[in-house]
């Protein structure tokens, strides 16, 4: 579980400086083996606004957009003039297509099409390092040395989860290429993903109770956030 910070400044209206978080490292028994220093660019602060935004994007990229209606031209039905222009006494028609009619055609109906839209990628970072720190809040990120599985069994993977005292529902992080292992023993328990962490998302680490990252992943993944954070010093109350 993460450490507090601690804050150490000149008084409350001058400069501050604090000491960076650290979080515990275990092992696949639970059992703590070190810690590992976050750094306060990546886990100092959520911007709730941003994780909203990053969310819709996410869920709006991959909607199917295939409803669709049928216009005039493609309900089934002849096209024939019904009757003359002139002298029934009745509303001129064209078409038992019209839209006017009962199964008529649908004017201006949904079309099959992509809602995805650009997403600036500051912004993304932003809300990943956002969900992060929001995470560590709530004491549901782990970090583990490694996801080292001496075989790909399933009910042995969900003891482990057990041991390490995970919630309903955990993203596990892996930075390395290919686990197999780890792959086949996670997908079948209900609740839990595989996520390579080249490929995590805010929307991921909100949507899963437990987070769990192998040390070299969140360690790298925390280097390249901590590149792309703003350079100025952030200012603590």
């Amino acid at each position: 579980m993460p450490h507090n910070k601690e804050f150490a400044g000149e008084g409350a209206c001058g400069p501050q400086e604090f000491n960076m978080a650290k979080i515990d490292v275990v092992n696949l028994e639970g059992k703590k083996t070190g810690s590992l220093e976050l750094a306060d660019e990546v886990f100092g602060g959520i911007n709730e606004d941003l994780l909203w935004e990053a969310v819709k994007h996410y869920r709006s990229a991959h909607r199917a957009g295939t409803h669709a209606t049928k216009n005039k031209k493609l309900v089934s039905g002849a096209g024939k003039k019904l009757w003359k222009q002139k002298g029934t006494g009745r509303a001129r028609v064209g078409s038992i297509r019209s839209p006017l009619w009962r199964h008529g055609g649908t004017v201006h109906g949904p079309q099959p099409r992509s809602y995805d839209y650009q997403f600036p990628k500051k912004k993304l970072l932003g809300a990943l390092r956002s969900a992060l720190a929001s995470k560590l809040s709530d004491g549901k990120l782990m970090v583990v040395e490694a996801f080292e599985l001496d075989a790909a069994k399933t009910g042995t993977f969900r003891k482990t989860l057990g041991k390490l005292g995970v919630g309903k529902t955990t993203l596990l992080v892996d930075g390395s290429k290919e686990n197999r292992n780890l792959e086949l023993s996670s997908r079948n328990i209900r609740g839990v993903e595989l996520v390579p962490g080249n490929q995590v998302h805010p929307y991921h680490l909100l949507r899963y109770e437990t987070a769990i990252f192998s040390k070299p992943a969140l360690e790298k993944l925390q280097d390249s956030l901590k590149a792309s954070a703003p350079k100025h010093k952030a200012e603590v109350a």
